[in-house]
């Protein structure tokens, strides 16, 4: 998802509308320089609201109040992105200014000019406020990039691993790579391979995370049942991403076709079954990690981008 700079502001003074300025000097840990709302080490270092959102709200007090950006003490007022769809650690890419969503919405205090003027403020609920995470110079005109938070469960589905027999080793793979990617890995467990404790996993980990990656269980063999416990939990088949994987990876292994692993949604989670071998997950996790960030933001109903 992206959207356009419509105007940088900067205030002196707490509680009071910023002014638009050519450009601002956004620094890392501390927020935009020689701004009032400055500091470092707090969360709200920058804050952020919609130029469409800020006209539509007050379109019917228009004649009370004068919306021009800053007025609610925003630093940047975007257009053309709906930062509705944001969550907490989404990070925006300015130029080389990344900015990482810390907070949505506000309790206001002292109540701003407007909300004194009209009983109504737009910034409780829908202003954005995030860290500095890199620093660099935004002026109006630039191009504001969604990088999504994208959290992330692994699940090993094996006998031997479980048992303690074999060593997890794709599973420690995907961790690793996911990890290397900025993804966020808070789930990771290794299971039997048994239907049901395959299901109660998948289902436990679709209420937690965006993606699920699961590897082995997808070969042939009568244990072999990843396939068909994934095939209970979703709601929707993604058939191209196993299909991609297969006729990709088919050129470094012959037996690429004979993975049965399938692709899925279940609520707003993507779940993706890999093949049990290191090898195996290796390549197939190279085709799959152009695919990922893009997926998500689809399943968040965020807008298609024109290639």
């Amino acid at each position: 998802m992206k959207g356009i700079v419509y105007s940088v502001n900067i205030g002196n003074k707490k509680g009071e509308s910023k002014k638009p300025v050519d450009k601002i000097v956004v620094v890392e840990n501390y927020g935009v320089r020689n701004d009032c709302h400055a500091k470092e080490g707090i969360n709200k270092q920058v804050s952020i609201l919609s130029w469409e959102r800020m006209n539509e709200e007050f379109f019917c007090l228009k004649d009370k109040v004068d919306i021009k950006p800053g007025v609610f003490a925003e630093n940047i007022t975007t257009e053309k992105i709906d930062l509705r769809k944001l969550k907490i650690k989404d990070k925006l890419k300015i130029n080389e200014t990344v900015i990482e969503i810390s907070e949505i919405g506000k309790k206001c205090h002292n109540y701003c000019e407007i909300y004194k003027k009209v009983g109504k403020c737009i910034m409780p609920k829908e202003g954005i406020f995030g860290k500095v995470i890199k620093g660099g110079e935004i002026k109006k005109g630039d191009v504001i990039e969604v990088v999504p938070k994208i959290d992330v469960g692994i699940l090993t589905v094996s006998d031997g691993c479980y048992q303690k027999k074999r060593e997890d080793e794709s599973g420690k793979y995907l961790k690793e790579k996911c990890e290397m990617n900025g993804w966020n890995v808070i789930k990771y467990d290794i299971v039997p391979d048994e239907k049901n404790i395959i299901e109660k996993q998948l289902v436990e980990y679709s209420q937690l995370v965006d993606l699920i990656l699961t590897t082995g269980g997808t070969g042939f063999g009568q244990r072999d049942i990843t396939p068909e416990a994934t095939e209970n939990v979703i709601e929707k088949r993604v058939p191209g991403i196993p299909e991609i994987m297969r006729i990709k990876t088919y050129n470094n292994s012959k037996f690429a076709v004979l993975s049965r692993g399938i692709a899925g949604i279940r609520n707003k989670t993507l779940i993706i079954n890999l093949p049990g071998s290191l090898k195996g997950v290796s390549d197939c996790f190279s085709v799959l990690v152009d695919l990922i960030e893009h997926s998500i933001e689809m399943i968040r109903g965020f807008p298609h981008e024109k290639n």
